[in-house]
């Protein structure tokens, strides 16, 4: 840390993060030669499964930080990165700290769906002169685990949309894990009007592919967090916000499908950091309960 600090500056205090699956993360604040203070955030990966792929995953979040530097997409800046541990006891990435917080709460989603869909529609307006590497599926037909209680059947003819071809699709710019413990809003009280996002974060899985499929990350988040209803919402406020989705309905139902399913199999890793930030209803079985229902409402909505 101190070879990427200011002549004067030394770390004051340090606070643990919360909300983070795949890394630990602090925020560290850092006391100037002036007597004032600024934050930093070290995002470090510490469970072994992470460490192997830290490499590649810190690097990629390094050159999107990179890439998203004045651009409409508010992230934070690039600092350092260690990714295979030379200088730091874990592989790790600092970063500069965003003001804002990130809001589960299902009062003010109303008014926080469009923004988040607006946002991601900047995102996959961007260029970048060189593209990050293809995106990676995270599910197979055959490695998805079917809720307790589900309808065997619904299940079953969605595992089967997915194992037919992968869509044609133009290729965008993805975040690849937006949703909403992602984002950062500013939340001025009693006034609905004021709500902002203040940050994205997070950009580790950045990649290239269909923009279906980070609006489907984010509608599955949305109906787990919120309720099935408000998942089918989300790809409406994106096209609302001018995002363009795959043409036919059997194609939206793939992806829509596909991010589902692959939540079929972290269930449980998903649910303990929402329970950590105060949705103590969120148990793996409410989460299950949630997943399936979204499912059988995709099939019906466009199956």
């Amino acid at each position: 840390m101190s070879r990427h600090l200011k002549v004067g500056e030394r770390i004051v205090r340090t606070e643990a993060l919360r909300g983070g699956i795949t890394a630990d993360m602090r925020r560290l604040t850092i006391g100037t030669g002036d007597g004032s203070t600024r934050e930093l955030v070290l995002r470090s990966f510490v469970e072994p499964f992470y460490v192997r792929h830290a490499e590649d995953w810190l690097n990629r979040e390094a050159d999107a930080l990179c890439l998203l530097t004045g651009t409409a997409v508010p992230a934070p800046e690039l600092v350092a990165v260690d990714p295979t541990a030379v200088h730091c006891e874990r592989p790790s990435l600092l970063m500069t700290h965003l003001v804002g917080r990130t809001v589960l709460d299902d009062e003010g989603l109303q008014t926080r769906l469009p923004l988040l869909a607006r946002q991601l529609v900047a995102i996959h307006a961007l260029r970048p002169a060189v593209r990050p590497r293809e995106y990676v599926a995270l599910t197979t037909a055959d490695t998805v685990v079917t809720p307790k209680g589900a309808d065997a059947a619904v299940w079953a003819a969605a595992i089967d949309v997915i194992r037919g071809p992968v869509p044609r699709y133009e290729g965008r710019f993805l975040h690849r894990d937006f949703q909403p413990g992602n984002v950062l809003f500013e939340l001025p009280p009693a006034r609905a009007a004021g709500v902002r996002i203040t940050g994205v974060v997070d950009w580790a899985g950045a990649s290239w592919g269909p923009a279906d499929l980070d609006v489907a990350h984010c509608s599955t988040n949305l109906a787990l967090l919120h309720g099935p209803a408000w998942g089918l919402r989300f790809a409406q406020a994106y096209e609302e916000a001018g995002g363009v989705l795959a043409a036919t309905a059997s194609e939206r139902l793939y992806w829509q499908v596909r991010d589902g399913l692959a939540c079929s199999e972290e269930v449980r890793a998903v649910a303990r950091p929402w329970r950590g930030a105060g949705r103590t209803e969120l148990t793996t079985r409410a989460v299950e309960e949630r997943l399936d229902a979204y499912v059988a409402a995709l099939m019906d909505a466009l199956g």
